[in-house]
């Protein structure tokens, strides 16, 4: 939305998304329910009656919305990356109805550094390998997602790779940190595809363990600060904080503190005057790298695996489906006592990403907002992002 309003102020903008209320509310922009169903969801049978009934809908409700643009934009996210559970007639069956109907009416669609994965469905993996080659601009927030499609059999030669699109938004680095102060990212984490049988035991196995080394941190003369990414991981925050509190009744109320992110704002804020993270969610993690701070993650994914390694930190990346309690507690050890080592590099590699991810933004100018022999010049620029 910056890149759209600063580089096409007269560009007309509205959105096909989830949330629809909540993105019209904060850009000031018109919305349309990516999915006809959204607000119509029901139990038993009559729900899948009224999902079957949505699909049929839906197809030319995002026909008719695609034909009256020139670009549809899809920023970010892991939209072919199917690591938590994924139904493929939900999301995957949509996105290739834009980029189909895209195809169909002429209207550019970008996938714009988006994330990929294999999924173990095959229908699922079809949905996403036909929207990648029907798309006008595909790149990816990094090689390894670029590499699965090539896999698959997609010819991902014009296919950029690019930092994450959160790496553009500006950050100002906090005067002064505190050396004691941690932020401690939960998620709401039940598990993979695989784990769908056994998902409330993933996450009480990841909540105590979380549990178990925030209480560590404390009695480690740490203070800590609980936060999130994301609503639907309120739960999890409470569950840990309601441990943690329990295990040391006597503990000052202000030693451990739960923060509540209503936006990525309030996510960085908090993260300021921290000396060390560790997180869970993807753009917590991205956030606090952006930042400099030295930061463990709790991968769920690979798009995690990648960004540690990208950034040389993969020693510092445990899986958060099995957490080694007394190995976290060692790496956190280890990351404090190279702590201004650690933050120089992270924040010199940041710069870097800054610089690489804004470069993006040039290329899809290039590829989306000027006239090609192969297309027709638009008189008037409509972008649409899809949240």
């Amino acid at each position: 939305m910056r890149y759209l309003r600063t580089e096409y102020p007269d560009a007309t903008i509205d959105a096909m998304c989830m949330g629809w209320k909540r993105i019209r509310d904060r850009y000031g922009i018109a919305t349309t329910p990516f999915q006809w169903q959204q607000e119509r969801m029901r139990p038993g049978w009559s729900g899948k009656a009224l999902g079957a009934l949505g699909k049929i809908i839906d197809s030319f409700r995002t026909a008719g919305w695609v034909r009256g643009h020139d670009v549809v934009i899809i920023p970010g996210m892991g939209i072919l990356d199917p690591t938590l559970p994924l139904n493929p007639w939900g999301v995957p069956y949509a996105l290739f109805g834009l980029a189909a109907w895209g195809r169909r009416f002429g209207a550019k669609v970008a996938l714009v550094a988006v994330g990929a994965d294999k999924a173990s469905a095959k229908t699922t993996q079809w949905l996403y390998n036909r929207t990648a080659r029907l798309a006008a601009y595909v790149s990816f927030r990094d090689e390894s997602s670029r590499q699965t499609l090539q896999g698959e059999g997609v010819d991902v030669s014009a296919f950029s790779v690019y930092p994450d699109l959160a790496w553009t938004i500006p950050v100002t680095r906090a005067k002064a940190e505190d050396s004691k102060l941690v932020a401690v990212g939960v998620m709401a984490y039940y598990g993979g595809q695989a784990d769908r049988g056994r998902a409330a035991e993933v996450y009480a196995s990841y909540t105590a363990s979380v549990a178990e080394f925030t209480r560590w941190l404390l009695e480690t003369g740490h203070d800590v600060r609980l936060f999130y990414g994301d609503n639907a991981d309120k739960p999890a925050l409470e569950d840990v904080l309601a441990q943690v509190r329990s295990s040391l009744p006597g503990l000052a109320p202000q030693r451990l503190t739960a923060y509540y992110p209503a936006g990525y704002e309030d996510v960085i804020e908090l993260l300021g005057p921290v000396a060390a993270v560790v997180a869970t969610r993807f753009h917590n993690a991205i956030f606090a790298l952006m930042l400099a701070k030295p930061t463990i993650a709790l991968s769920y994914a690979r798009k995690i695996d990648s960004l540690m390694t990208d950034l040389g930190l993969s020693q510092y990346c445990l899986p958060a489906g099995a957490i080694d309690v007394a190995t976290l507690k060692a790496l956190f050890t280890d990351l404090e006592a190279r702590r201004d080592e650690i933050s120089r590099h992270v924040g010199e590699t940041a710069a870097e990403y800054r610089q690489t991810a804004q470069a993006q933004l040039t290329e899809l100018s290039e590829v989306l907002f000027k006239s090609s022999s192969t297309r027709p010049a638009w008189p008037e620029h409509q972008a649409s992002p899809l949240d």
